[in-house]
């Protein structure tokens, strides 16, 4: 019986189909329900008798941004728990991140949600009005339960504790000092920044392959390609990221005559960022192929298409005329230098002399390993870089990261740094004071481009000024977020960075 009660979406829709014309009524309820526990049952049970039908959809695994370790239980178990319960008729999978096109598709009388969500204002996601708009479209009405409630992720990280003691010991420190409101204010704050990006521009193709093994003739490894996806890299990504934090994102950067990969970045880059292309004649715009092992998305090896030197004179010239035209209407500038030619000397000291807030990071990768460093900048403001990146202008392999870091501020003059640390969390220096915070992420899909979503949000908050403890803990949750984004396909959304931030305060 309790197997028969879980259906395909599919399935599902053909059944509410068929129950609607036999004059049933039907609530619908959808979450995570992750950890069940009274206050869902009573939930449940006020929905049966609101209709004659009960329908429960889950979201699926893959869309659970409730912190490390969430899920804790899988889609199916957490399917098969709730079908056990009494008061409900049906269960199913939702294909979406959210329940509005299930409800289009299930046009159920009730929509059914605690009384939590009674004040829509506190659902900081907003997702509450677009679910009433939807179930509003097919007839039907938002319904809140007035039962006893719990919270998930509260008794999860109580008794589970999912993230390790040196985090939880954090967080709890955390709490003490501000209160969830403060927090979550801290992030709603960012949406009244204008922030113009300037840097280079990054395809990042995957081709993704199946190695067959070793050729007869020679010692070759043969593959097999089965497909590519292309996403949108370097300053386009952290564009992508700025976009859903701040009021007005500008992106300044430079294409390549030879391949200017225009479709692919018109596809990729967020309507609402507000774009200047310039164009070099002498190369190609910066594409990085990587191919992969399809099953493991391990990746194999890398072929790049560039010219990486300097942008000749003439176009830095352009640059600079624009910049000095444009720059006084943004509060911040963040120049992402990937070493690939576009910021020229000439253009870094016109920005550093131009009297605004000057964010950076100079990176070290592949293409350009001890070229750029990024000690060839003077008199910034804000710096969020690696660990690595820190000790290569230094030479300084194994010296303590705190010293290094004090080092660094002599140089750049930066009033605020960043630092992370892959496993080891992150630490943020301002007023000659270190600031720890510990990683939260618990697995990585593909590190590439997280960092440049930590700097994307950590650089509005060193802007703001808000409290170090808070901008580099929330810095690492974005970076958790940001792995399990394989290859820059979408920006760390700010929903799903405020729910994750949410998980770790209840």
């Amino acid at each position: 019986m309790q197997k028969n009660k879980i259906l395909t979406l599919e399935q599902l829709a053909v059944e509410c189909k068929k129950l609607k014309k036999e004059g049933k009524t039907i609530a619908h309820c959808h979450g995570c329900f992750d950890l069940l526990h009274p206050g869902h049952i009573k939930h449940f049970q006020a929905a049966k008798a609101k209709a004659d039908i009960v329908i429960v959809t889950l979201t699926p695994d893959r869309f659970v941004n409730k912190g490390p370790g969430r899920p804790v239980f899988t889609e199916q178990l957490r399917m098969e728990s709730i079908a056990a319960i009494e008061a409900v008729d049906y269960v199913a999978l939702n294909h979406w991140p959210t329940a509005v096109e299930t409800i289009k598709l299930i046009r159920p009388d009730y929509y059914v949600k605690g009384q939590d969500y009674k004040d829509k204002e506190k659902d900081l996601t907003k997702g509450i009005y677009d679910e009433e708009a939807a179930v509003k479209a097919v007839g039907g009405v938002l319904y809140f339960t007035e039962e006893i409630t719990f919270s998930s992720s509260n008794l999860i990280n109580s008794h589970f504790n999912p993230h390790g003691s040196k985090t939880q010991d954090f967080v709890d420190r955390l709490k003490k000092k501000y209160n969830a409101d403060y927090i979550l204010g801290e992030i709603e704050k960012l949406n009244k920044l204008k922030i113009m990006v300037i840097g280079d521009t990054i395809i990042d193709e995957y081709h993704y392959c199946s190695p067959l093994g070793k050729s007869s003739k020679s010692p070759t490894i043969s593959s097999i390609f089965m497909r590519e996806e292309v996403f949108a890299g370097g300053v386009l990504a952290v564009a992508n990221h700025l976009e859903q934090f701040a009021s007005e994102v500008k992106l300044v950067t430079c294409l390549g005559k030879q391949n200017l990969q225009d479709k692919v970045i018109k596809k990729n880059v967020s309507q609402g960022v507000d774009t200047k292309f310039f164009e070099r004649a002498d190369g190609p715009t910066n594409t990085k192929r990587r191919y992969l092992d399809r099953y493991m998305n391990i990746k194999l090896f890398e072929v790049t298409f560039m010219n990486d030197h300097y942008i000749d004179e003439k176009l830095e010239k352009e640059v600079i005329t624009y910049l000095k035209k444009e720059l006084p209407k943004y509060d911040v500038v963040l120049v992402t230098d990937f070493g690939h030619g576009f910021i020229t000397p000439n253009i870094i000291k016109f920005i550093e002399d131009a009297g605004k807030y000057v964010a950076v990071n100079a990176q070290t990768n592949s293409n350009n390993y001890g070229f750029n460093y990024i000690t060839k900048y003077k008199n910034v403001d804000y710096i969020s870089i690696d660990e690595k990146e820190l000790r290569l202008p230094f030479g300084d392999n194994y010296g303590n990261v705190e010293s290094l870091v004090k080092e660094l501020k002599k140089v750049t003059k930066a009033d605020k740094i960043q630092i992370t640390l892959g496993q080891e969390g992150s630490i943020w220096y301002e007023k000659n004071k270190i600031t720890k915070a510990p990683a939260v992420a618990r697995s990585v899909k593909d590190s590439v481009g997280a960092g440049d979503a930590v700097l994307s949000v950590t650089t509005l908050f060193a802007y703001n000024n808000t409290p170090p403890e808070i901008a580099a803990f929330v810095g690492n949750c974005v970076g958790a977020l940001a792995v399990e984004i394989i290859g820059n396909a979408h920006p760390v959304y700010k929903k799903d960075l405020i729910r994750f931030v949410q998980h770790f305060l209840k």
